[in-house]
């Protein structure tokens, strides 16, 4: 239990120094070889980097991150937001809808929050902030909707989560669109509320032409998450294999739209692949610190522990969201997962907690660190594109927290909004 101490303090106090996270977590792991005397093993430091790089299932992630910004370069984000707009654009606070919705679609096909910050982002923030909205607001709603991009299948983060829990992705992936849809809700009825009292314009509705012509530009981008789901879930592909008919079903739209150009691809490319690099880097750095947790039982003391304080499963669920909200304000969310998971599901699997769950529910407790200082990359990256200064934005995003971690909490204590769809489409784990 002291050699996790030493570990992930040291991780957390290298983090907070501003070192770079994969030097963080590899220079953490590393004392912790040194201190459990393990120093005249240093050849297991490469060993394990190339062991948890190397895996399979993670090849799935270069595939539907290269994916993503394929729908990117193509133009995808503007019939999205088009479809959108013709929709619900005529209600009270027709582009704050637009929004949310736009969100949801896009996640289907992105799998990353920032992916949806980059790409609807700027247009989104332009478009309101042109009919009226305050700067703050809608470059506060655009980060806070950006959370059901790794809810919604495909999700990179449920396919790491996949990989550490050693869970089904299509499962995962099942077990995501439901809170993914209720995470959207919650901001849709959050805004009915507020425009109760605060002026929010109303779009021109759209005729039933534009209607048609936005439903049909749009059709081959909303059918899209329907394919990768279906290839995997019923057994036609696998994720990895998903991905890569995501990145082909992306070039046929561009082909189709008349969209695709040779530099948006290689643009695409080269962005996927410092991307992946990176994530793969991580996980392969992570594997030393796993290896090490596991020759010393760390994860077996740290779980005998909680069950010793703690003995109702809710409390422990609860436990469980407080401690990932505080880490994920300070810490990534694949870098936490990998960390914390080896010490959190052996009590949870004590308590008799579904993974999936519990996979659920750490997403989403983790993805509220995009939102919220002082790490807040989804604060950041909002700040660069819409041009409102940081300070007022972590600010504006304060009370747009409270529909999400309504949600979770739901996640937590209901089971069955996380396992109903699975369940029924693949049947009881």
């Amino acid at each position: 239990m002291i050699l996790g101490l030493i570990v992930v303090g040291g991780f957390i106090l290298l983090m907070l120094l501003g070192v770079p996270v994969t030097i963080a977590i590899g220079a953490s792991s590393i004392i912790g070889l040194y201190w459990a005397g393990f120093g005249d093993m240093s050849l297991v430091i490469p060993q394990q980097i190339l062991d948890g790089a190397g895996k399979p299932a993670l090849m799935a992630i270069p595939f539907f991150v290269l994916a993503g910004n394929l729908m990117n370069t193509i133009g995808l984000t503007d019939r999205i937001f088009n479809f959108c707009l013709a929709l619900v654009g005529h209600f009270r606070a027709g582009l704050a809808y637009v929004n949310v919705i736009a969100s949801l679609l896009f996640a289907g096909v992105s799998g990353a929050a920032t992916a949806d910050i980059a790409g609807l982002g700027q247009l989104e923030v332009k478009a309101m902030r042109k009919r009226g909205y305050s700067p703050e607001f809608s470059a506060a709603l655009t980060v806070a909707t950006s959370l059901v991009g790794p809810i919604v299948p495909p999700s990179i983060s449920l396919i790491v989560y996949a990989w550490l829990a050693n869970q089904s992705v299509a499962r995962l992936f099942l077990a995501g669109i439901v809170p993914g849809i209720l995470v959207a809700l919650s901001f849709i009825v959050y805004i009915r509320v507020v425009a109760t009292w605060t002026p929010m314009p109303r779009e021109k509705r759209a005729t039933i032409r534009d209607l048609g012509r936005a439903t049909i530009e749009g059709v081959p981008a909303l059918i899209a998450p329907a394919i990768i789901l279906g290839a995997i879930v019923f057994g036609f592909a696998t994720a990895t294999e998903a991905g890569v008919i995501a990145c082909g079903y992306s070039l046929l739209i561009g082909l189709f739209y008349r969209s695709i150009r040779w530099k948006g691809i290689w643009d695409a490319l080269v962005e996927s692949a410092i991307l992946s690099a990176l994530i793969m880097m991580i996980i392969g750095v992570s594997q030393i610190m796993g290896w090490l947790f596991a020759f010393e039982q760390v994860p077996q003391s740290f779980a005998s522990g909680i069950l010793d304080t703690i003995s109702q499963p809710w409390v422990f669920m609860m436990f469980t969201i407080v401690l990932l909200v505080v880490i994920g304000c300070f810490m990534e969310a694949t870098p936490a997962k990998i960390i914390l998971l080896p010490l959190l599901l052996p009590a949870a699997d004590a308590f008799g907690i579904d993974r999936v769950q519990f996979g659920m529910v750490i997403t989403l407790a983790l993805l509220l660190g995009i939102a919220t200082p002082p790490l807040g990359v989804g604060l950041y990256l909002m700040s660069a594109v819409s041009g409102v200064r940081f300070e007022k934005l972590a600010i504006a995003i304060l009370p747009l927290m409270i529909p999400p971690i309504i949600v979770l909490i739901l996640l937590a204590t209901v089971p069955e909004i996380t396992l109903w769809l699975p369940d029924l489409i693949m049947g009881p784990q």
